[in-house]
């Protein structure tokens, strides 16, 4: 499997690129107000309007760097029915991919009930690497916040 490696604050994780749609460089998006301070805004890609979040916000409390290297991935969220929909993510130092055997990935050993999205670890040379689940990164509440209409 391929994962696209990305940073939070000094530590690497990892995205099964299977979950993600397309890469993009950084763009203006527009502020959503009354929402979890983590949701970054929202823009419009090929017509459709796509939610965004910041992994370094949500993780950290802090919003992601804003370098060449730190990019908007757009992902494929679940929504209740047959139908993905685009949920944008901003991820720091996205640019490197790597190759693991889901075999290789192994728990923790801590308990990530506050932070449901993070999943189990591998290492190499950077360090222990941290998968993410894309289907965990939303509270309900947020989820039918920034998806009303799949909520219905």
């Amino acid at each position: 499997m391929l994962f696209l490696l990305f940073k939070i604050g000094q530590d690497h994780y990892a995205l099964d690129t299977s979950q993600v749609a397309v890469v993009l460089s950084l763009v203006s998006l527009k502020q959503i107000p009354a929402t979890a301070p983590w949701v970054a805004g929202v823009f419009t890609y090929q017509g459709q309007s796509v939610p965004v979040i910041d992994l370094s916000q949500l993780a950290l409390g802090r919003p992601a760097q804003r370098r060449l290297s730190t990019r908007i991935v757009l992902v494929h969220y679940p929504a209740p029915g047959p139908d993905s929909r685009l949920l944008g993510l901003v991820l720091e130092k996205s640019s490197e991919i790597m190759r693991r055997e889901p075999s290789e990935f192994r728990g923790s050993g801590l308990d990530h009930s506050d932070a449901p999205y993070l999943g189990p670890v591998t290492d190499d040379a950077r360090g222990l690497i941290q998968s993410v689940r894309v289907q965990d990164l939303l509270p309900p509440e947020v989820r039918v916040q920034l998806f009303p209409a799949a909520e219905q």
